[in-house]
């Protein structure tokens, strides 16, 4: 089995997990250690990533997309004139002309 294939199981990660954090944890490094403590409080969320492959990426960029439109215009008179701004530049519409 390569070692491409094993971080594709849930069991092989796992393993590499421990394998890591228990190198890290008596580093005498505090921002290590801090990481490590904190990716072993959030390790079921992470590793049920080989149960359902699923990111939240899509909600990330859109996100960025959002924040980007909000400091281009350095703020908006009001919330709808916002919500307006988003559906033209994230709303995937196709304003061309049609030529036939």
């Amino acid at each position: 089995m390569t070692t491409e294939d094993q971080y594709r199981r849930k069991g092989w990660a796992e393993r590499h997990w421990k394998s890591w954090y228990f190198w890290a944890t008596p580093s005498r490094l505090e921002p290590v250690i801090e990481v490590a403590r904190t990716l072993k409080r959030h390790l079921p969320g992470r590793l049920s990533y080989f149960a359902h492959p699923i990111t939240n990426a899509g909600a990330e960029s859109l996100d960025s997309r959002i924040q980007a439109i909000r400091v281009s215009a350095r703020g908006y008179r009001n919330r709808e004139n916002f919500k307006t701004a988003i559906f033209f530049h994230c709303g995937g519409l196709d304003l061309y002309p049609q030529t036939h």
